[in-house]
């Protein structure tokens, strides 16, 4: 959303009391500053979460994890590919079934792991600077109850 566009004065009706439209508006804010903060890393908040989930248990397959993050497929083989050409994480056969592919973690994946989780923390601790004391644990709670929902 360009910053330069004057919204003085537009009435947004319901819009102001509707959940999901305020999340999409917080998800958007949010992704942007997230943009800016990794773009000298080349990691959105979606590559960032298919690290994560390898980081933490690797020799998952591909869609495993897609699953885990709830992606489809083609948006998964996009970031695999994509990290993979980074050197970041790498596909080995999986052992249980040889039509799949189970991800890792390379060695430079792992030093490039800590370097973006100290940007993606950081990032994180500035949005929680407009909460109050409490609020983080009430909202990570409310939101992870929304996303129960999808189950």
């Amino acid at each position: 959303m360009a910053k330069d566009i004057n919204t003085e004065g537009v009435d947004y009706g319901v819009l102001n009391d509707l959940i999901g439209y305020q999340l999409r508006r917080a998800q958007i804010t949010f992704f942007a500053s997230f943009a800016n903060r990794c773009a000298q890393l080349d990691i959105t908040p979606g590559l960032f979460g298919v690290i994560e989930i390898v980081q933490k248990n690797p020799g998952l397959t591909q869609t495993a994890i897609a699953n885990a993050l709830g992606n489809d497929r083609s948006a998964m083989v996009y970031a695999v590919d994509k990290l993979e050409k980074m050197n970041i994480i790498e596909r080995k056969q999986a052992v249980n079934d040889r039509r799949s592919y189970a991800l890792y973690m390379t060695n430079q994946g792992k030093i490039f792991y800590d370097a973006i989780l100290k940007e993606v923390l950081t990032h994180e601790e500035e949005f929680y600077s407009v909460l109050e004391e409490g609020e983080k644990d009430a909202m990570l709670d409310m939101l992870k109850r929304f996303v129960s929902l999808s189950k």
